[in-house]
């Protein structure tokens, strides 16, 4: 299996394990000197709806997910917007 195809599925079993999350998409993934940096969309219920005991519904959010060459998660932001 390539490098590359492992560090995709590293980052998305660590959402899946992590964050409550649906539809997880890696959109860009690349490495920089030694670190792999993914950038992943992801479909959460929305918090807010939630709070307020309403049906839930589905919120569009963007994580970025730093990883090391030995597969290991070295970080993780929900990002406040993302542009292509």
């Amino acid at each position: 299996m390539s490098k590359i195809i492992e560090v995709k599925t590293a980052v998305v079993n660590f959402l899946q394990e992590n964050i409550h999350c649906h539809d997880i998409t890696v959109i860009k993934l690349e490495k920089v000197n030694d670190i792999w940096e993914a950038i992943v969309e992801v479909y959460e219920d929305d918090s807010f709806l939630k709070s307020m005991n309403l049906p839930p519904k589905n919120a569009r959010l963007f994580y970025s997910v730093k990883v090391d060459e030995q597969n290991e998660i070295l970080a993780f932001e929900r990002m406040t917007e993302y542009s292509q």
